[in-house]
C-alpha cells in the first residue's frame, strides 16, 4: 500500500510535525471530502504501508524529521515542484534559488532516484511566455539534473475553482513547440521527462505519459517488487499506481492561484491556524456524528 501525503496540501512543508506524530499512533483519520461524516481510519503500520510518496514545493521543515523516520523503516520518496513562476502566481513561496538550494540538499541525503522534479503546472500568458519557459526550463535543468532522474511536467487545467485571471487553455501548437523544446533539453541534461494526466500524445518529443506514482519508480525506492493497479480514483488520462491520500483540502498556505485543492484563502487561514498537530485528523476533529470504518489494507509485496 502507497500512502500519498499529500495532492491535497504540503504536509513536509506545513504538517511535517502532525504526520510524525500519526506514524508514532500508528493510524490516521481522512473524512470522505463528498460525505464528511463518512471517516476512515487509515493504518500507518510499516507492516502495511509499502511505500510514502511526499508532495511538497518546500522540505525544509521536514528534513530534521527524515532521519527519524527512516529509523521507524518507512520508505519514502519525493514528489518535488519547482517551476519558474514569481509571488503573482506562487504566492507564499520562499525564493526559488533558496528552494532549488533545499532541494539539492534534500537528494543529498536521499539519492536522486528518491526526489523527482515537478515542473508542473505550465502557464502561458503574456509574461510566463513559450519563450520564458524555454529559458528557466533550461536553467533549472542545469541546476537540478545531477540531483533527481526525472521530471514530470503538466500544462494547466482550468478548474472552475482556481483563481487565475487571464489565462486560457494553451493551444496544441505552442504546446508541441514547448513540448519539441523540453523534451532536447532533457534529453540533453539526461533527465526522464514525462507528462502528467495530458491527452496529447507528445513521444515524438521524447516525451512520454506516466504517473507520478509510478510503479518502477516505487519499486526502485522500496528495492522489491509491488503488486498495484492503476489508480481509478485519479483524473483521466492519469497514470498513477493506486494510493491512499491522508490530506485535507483547504490547509495548505503555499498560496498557488492555480491550485485546485484550495477553495478559499480565509478557509485556508482559519483552517491552518485551527490546525492542532496531536490530533487524529489533518483538520478537525473527531465527532459523535462520524460513522468510522477501518480502511481495507495490506502490503503489496510480491512475494
Amino acid at each position: 500500500m502507497i500512502i500519498s501525503a499529500s495532492r491535497r496540501t504540503d504536509i513536509p512543508c506545513y504538517y511535517s510535525e502532525w504526520f510524525v506524530k500519526r506514524l508514532q499512533a500508528g493510524y490516521v483519520l481522512t473524512r470522505n471530502p463528498m460525505n464528511h461524516s463518512q471517516v476512515s481510519r487509515v493504518s500507518l503500520s510499516k507492516d502495511v504501508v509499502d511505500c510514502i510518496v511526499f508532495w511538497t514545493k518546500d522540505a525544509t521543515n521536514i528534513l530534521d524529521k527524515l532521519k527519524y523516520i527512516e529509523e521507524l523503516e518507512y520508505k519514502f520518496c519525493f514528489q518535488y515542484t519547482i517551476t519558474p513562476y514569481g509571488l503573482d502566481i506562487e504566492q507564499n513561496l520562499r525564493p526559488k534559488e533558496q528552494i532549488i538550494e533545499n532541494f539539492q540538499f534534500l537528494s543529498s541525503l536521499l539519492g536522486k532516484h528518491r526526489v523527482l522534479w515537478r515542473y508542473d503546472p505550465i502557464i502561458i500568458n503574456e509574461k510566463y511566455t513559450v519563450d520564458y519557459h524555454k529559458e528557466h526550463f533550461e536553467r533549472m535543468c542545469a541546476d537540478l539534473s545531477p540531483y533527481t532522474e526525472r521530471v514530470i511536467i503538466s500544462f494547466v487545467d482550468l478548474y472552475a475553482k482556481i483563481r487565475l485571471k487571464g489565462i486560457r487553455e494553451i493551444p496544441l501548437e505552442k504546446i508541441e513547440v514547448l513540448a519539441e523544446a523540453f523534451g532536447a533539453t532533457a534529453r540533453k541534461y539526461n533527465l526522464i521527462i514525462q507528462s502528467c494526466c495530458e491527452h496529447y500524445d507528445l513521444t515524438k518529443f521524447n516525451i512520454h505519459q506516466g504517473g507520478c506514482i509510478d510503479l518502477s519508480v516505487i519499486e526502485k525506492v522500496c528495492g522489491y517488487r509491488l503488486n498495484l493497479k492503476p489508480d481509478k480514483g485519479q483524473r483521466k488520462n492519469c497514470h498513477c499506481i493506486e494510493s491512499i491520500d491522508i490530506g485535507a483540502y483547504n490547509t495548505c498556505l503555499n498560496g498557488c492561484l492555480y491550485c485546485y485543492a484550495n477553495f478559499s484563502e480565509d478557509t485556508v487561514k482559519a483552517n491552518h491556524i485551527s490546525h492542532n498537530a496531536s490530533a487524529e485528523f489533518l483538520l478537525g476533529e473527531r465527532k459523535a456524528t462520524d460513522n468510522v470504518y477501518d480502511r481495507k489494507q495490506k502490503s503489496s509485496r510480491d512475494g
